[in-house]
This record gives structure tokens, C-alpha cells and sequence, in this order.
């Protein structure tokens, strides 16, 4: 079983920040803050508490402890280091040069994505200068961190509302859109997926204006970022990769009538393409009250008429987080952003 993530602030994720702070000022009381810093809490409510330890331990206005913070980051990781970010986050606000500065320093070592949003709340468009800047840097971690700290969604992270509105955060996504490192790409399209949420029309007009201009990278960056609209069959999400909404039909659908809970459902469906070009396949699952969606692939087609058959499991393995009770479904065939088949099975008790 993995390790509750919680566990990895520890006692040898405090002790690695707690030896380098050490060596760095023989005066910081090493053994106090270990013990300080362990708590039996919650992940985000341990990272406070460690961040609360050092506060106590550094008696200094942040512009005096931050150079002895930046010294020492070369020796963190994510779990040694992110406490220090948290810590920068709380204690660094009246100082948006020196926390922002800090912050760049610690983002190789251990993203400050979270340790950002304090900033763009407090100082908006002045902290926005900072982070375009990190999006011309050498350092990719520097780069990701402009474009992952700036996401309108970003998970387990505060709201920064004027950030969900489209345009603020465009320069840094034009300088990024093809960046030569997939880890920065990957953020990139995960922003403009956020963006499809809120303001998809914008995100479609950005996407295309990016294809417009060409890239290497912009066809997998565009795909990536399209992937919530795609799934909902928004029709100018289908437009911009090419698949023409109700293009392609199912030929034959094959599903178990049972299947039990714990178990896979296993289905098979063929279909004809009416026409050359891409087929977005996408299936669903409904119940009274309930329909979920499920990437299923994609197949392009050089000719009308041309046929695909795909064969997939449906997993209805328990989990925690979603409850499956027995009972009548149907299965949906989606292509291009239509239900093009259907058909019924029943969900049972082992």
C-alpha cells in the first residue's frame, strides 16, 4: 500500500532542512525546531505546522532570514523544501522582491506555485511582472513555476479571481506554448484547460491563433489543453482538431448484459467513418441521476466508409470516492461529440 502523502513530512524531511539551516547559522537551534516542527496532522495542516516551527526559530524580519533560506536550497527536496515555501508564503508578504526573488531560488528544488498566490492576491499586475520575467528564464522549473503559479484552478491552491478572467496571463503562455521542455508544456496546456472552464470561447480564439502561428509542439500542447471540451463534444473544440461534429456511425455494438460490481464490463463497437479525417471516440455511462464520461480514443480516417473497431473493459472496481449502487445502466457510444449507439446492461451485487 503507498505511503499517505502526509507521511512524507517527517522526521527526515524536517532534519534535512533543520542540518542545512544549521550549517548555514551555527546559532539555529536544530534540536528545538525538529521536535517543533513533528506533528501527527493532516499533509497541508504538517507543512503549516513546519513552517510555523521555522518562524520560531528564525528571530529575524524575513528580509534577514531570506538570504539564509535561499542558501540552503540546494540541499531540499519537495518534502524538506515545501515548508520553507509555505513559510515564504505567511512571512515574505510585505516584501514582494525579496519573497518573490526567494521563491525563484527555491522552485528547482521545490515548487512555490502555491507560495504565489498570497502575491498576485496582494499585488496583482506587480507580481504578474515578476512571473513574466521567470517565463524567459533558463531554468525550467522557473518556467513552469510562471505559468503552473498563474492557473485559474490551480488544485489544493487559493482562488486568485482576477486570474480566471482571459488575457492577464497571455504573455507568459505565448512565450511557453512551445517551450523546448514537455514538463513546461504540460502546465501550459493544463492553464488553458482551466481557461475552457470559464471562458471557453477565449480559449478556443488562443488555441487557434497559436495554430496559426505554427510550433513544434502545438498540436500535442492544443490537444492536451482541449481535452475537457472534447469530452463535453463542444463543437468548436471538435472544429479545431478536424472532427466534424456527427461524422462517423456505429456499425455494431456488443455489450455483457451483467456484469457485478467489483468486475469489468466488457464492450466492443465497430464504426464507419463518413468521410476522411479524425474520429474523437468517447463513451459514457448513465444511470437515473448520473452520467459520466470516458476518453475511449481517437482513429483517423483517410477514407468515407473506412471501418474501426475498438474493444475496452469498464472497470466497476470500488473506490472511496464514488459510490456505484446496482442497478440498470446504459452504455453510450459518442463520436464527434454525438451518441451515435447505445445500449443496456445491469449493474449487480457480487
Amino acid at each position: 500500500m503507498a505511503q499517505p502523502l502526509k507521511e512524507m513530512i517527517n522526521r527526515r524531511s524536517v532534519t534535512v532542512l533543520a542540518d542545512g539551516l544549521a550549517a548555514a547559522w551555527p546559532d539555529f537551534p536544530h534540536e528545538r525546531f525538529v521536535e517543533s516542527a513533528l506533528s501527527e496532522l493532516e499533509l497541508k495542516e504538517r507543512i503549516r505546522r513546519v513552517a510555523e516551527a521555522l518562524h520560531e526559530s528564525l528571530p529575524m524580519p524575513f528580509p534577514s532570514a531570506a538570504p539564509l533560506l535561499r542558501s540552503v536550497a540546494g540541499r531540499l527536496d519537495m518534502w524538506s523544501g515545501w515548508p520553507v515555501t509555505d513559510y515564504v508564503a505567511a512571512r515574505g508578504l510585505d516584501h514582494l522582491d525579496e519573497a518573490m526573488r526567494t521563491l525563484a531560488v527555491l522552485t528547482p528544488y521545490s515548487s512555490g506555485e502555491f507560495a504565489v498566490r498570497p502575491y498576485l492576491e496582494r499585488y496583482g499586475e506587480a507580481a504578474l511582472e515578476v512571473m513574466r520575467g521567470w517565463a524567459s528564464s533558463p531554468d525550467e522549473h522557473l518556467r513552469r513555476l510562471a505559468s503552473e503559479g498563474t492557473r485559474a484552478r490551480l488544485p489544493w491552491a487559493t482562488r486568485v479571481r482576477w486570474l480566471m478572467a482571459p488575457g492577464p496571463t497571455y504573455p507568459i503562455l505565448d512565450l511557453l506554448r512551445d517551450d523546448p521542455s514537455e514538463y513546461v508544456r504540460r502546465s501550459v496546456a493544463n492553464h488553458v484547460n482551466d481557461l475552457t472552464k470559464d471562458h471557453p470561447e477565449a480559449a478556443l480564439d488562443l488555441l487557434g491563433r497559436w495554430r496559426s502561428e505554427g510550433g513544434s509542439h502545438v498540436e500535442r500542447v492544443l490537444r492536451h489543453a482541449l481535452r475537457g471540451l472534447l469530452r463535453s463534444g463542444h463543437p468548436g473544440a471538435l472544429a479545431l482538431v478536424g472532427a466534424a461534429p456527427g461524422t462517423g456511425r456505429v456499425e455494431s455494438l456488443t455489450v455483457d448484459e451483467i456484469v457485478a460490481v467489483g468486475d469489468k464490463l466488457p464492450f466492443t463497437v465497430t464504426l464507419r467513418a463518413d468521410g476522411p479525417g479524425p474520429l474523437v471516440l468517447r463513451y459514457a455511462v448513465r444511470r437515473d441521476g448520473s452520467r459520466r464520461v470516458f476518453h475511449l480514443g481517437e482513429r483517423v480516417a483517410t477514407a468515407a466508409g473506412e471501418l474501426f473497431t475498438v474493444a475496452r473493459f469498464h472497470s466497476f472496481r470500488p473506490v472511496t470516492t464514488r459510490a456505484e449502487p446496482p442497478g440498470p445502466r446504459e452504455l453510450e457510444i459518442v463520436v464527434n461529440g454525438q451518441v451515435r449507439a447505445s445500449a443496456p446492461f445491469v449493474l449487480v451485487e457480487r
